[in-house]
């Protein structure tokens, strides 16, 4: 996987620094842009290695590590890109899935006066929660927590500690959710429901991808919602859902699932996976020096049509700014943000000259 792929060796120098804060797909790929322009380029990631959720998330089927791990071997051995891993870029206070792998943290606001500029690309490392009660038993997790467990184990980063569970409930229809149930049967499940509330034809992940995992094994329930956990003694049980049946379409253009009274059903588990989608986590957790306006409600950076946060040398790419979204998506922004960067930069050296 190249992340240079624009060009085989690194030009001369543009004598710009640009600090990439995330190693994801994003920021790889503006890292790669940006060295294939000349610029000097360091990468800020709270993870130990980097590749964010490829390397710390997403199955090695989909994305192989060796593939990942080229890419940034290549960055920095051919073009002298420096990694600052485990370091959390951060302004204000905020705690998100995956900091205990950081060993320190940096300014964002210090980044914005040290380098020409800042790229942001720091993803979606929060997952919303169920809000149903029961959900804080210790064996209810989010997909995220429960992925990077058993990466971080894998990857000789501590010993994981969500192994060995046999009846596992995972909610949702996303990719995090195929993922997880899928995760479950490898590690030894023997039994993986997979619970959505509308229909195998509306699940984010695809069709193709549901049929493929009731293929492997895997026990498919749909229009069900969750509306409790079963707890003794601290220690989830089970799930409760209520049957749903679909009305007319929401703002989302899918049908609402709407609640049929008196359908609640319980499944039991040892272990509740929850896989109803991240949120956007940007380094700004004040106002941090007017920043802070430029975060919406959903935790988005609302960066301008040039990707570029409006009157500052900061700039923001992928799920950042949009959200959850495919790779090839948040690849595609990190290289538009890279060319808005590279525009900025060198009309101020024409204004300078």
């Amino acid at each position: 996987m190249r992340f240079a792929f624009m060009c085989r060796e690194r030009p001369g120098a543009s004598h710009h620094r640009v600090a990439v804060v995330g190693a994801g797909p994003a920021g790889l790929s503006a890292t790669g842009y940006l060295v294939c322009r000349g610029f000097e380029v360091d990468v800020y990631e709270k993870l130990p290695i980097p590749g964010g959720m490829m390397t710390f998330a997403i199955p090695r089927h989909r994305i192989p590590l060796d593939s990942v791990m080229e890419g940034v071997e290549e960055l920095r051995d051919k073009f002298g890109v420096k990694f600052f891993t485990s370091t959390k870029v951060v302004c204000g206070e905020r705690r998100d899935e995956g900091d205990d792998l950081a060993a320190s943290s940096a300014d964002l606001l210090k980044l914005v006066e040290d380098y020409d500029a800042v790229l942001i690309a720091t993803g979606t490392w929060r997952s919303r929660r169920l809000g149903i009660p029961g959900d804080d038993a210790k064996n209810v997790v989010s997909a995220l927590e429960f992925l990077l467990d058993l990466h971080r184990e894998e990857l000789g980063l501590g010993s994981g500690h969500l192994r060995g569970f046999k009846r596992v409930v995972v909610i949702g229809g996303g990719l995090s959710a195929i993922d997880a149930a899928e995760e479950s049967l490898l590690n030894g499940a023997s039994e993986v429901h997979l619970v959505y509330r509308r229909t195998i034809r509306e699940a984010p992940a695809g069709e193709y991808e549901v049929r493929r995992l009731i293929r492997l094994g895997v026990n498919w329930v749909e229009l069900a919602a969750p509306q409790s956990i079963v707890v003794e003694n601290g220690v989830a049980r089970g799930a409760v859902f209520q049957r749903m049946k679909l009305g007319e379409p929401d703002e989302t253009g899918r049908p609402r699932p709407i609640p049929i009274p008196g359908s609640e059903f319980e499944i039991e588990a040892d272990l509740v996976v929850s896989a109803i989608g991240e949120i956007p986590t940007p380094p700004i957790a004040s106002e941090c020096g007017g920043l802070g306006k430029y975060v919406g409600r959903d935790g988005r950076i609302l960066a301008d049509r040039s990707l570029r946060v409006s009157g500052t040398n900061v700039f923001a790419a992928g799920d950042v700014v949009t959200g959850p979204s495919r790779i090839g998506q948040a690849v595609r922004q990190g290289l538009q943000a890279a060319r808005e960067v590279d525009r900025a930069l060198s009309l101020k050296v024409l204004v300078a000259r």
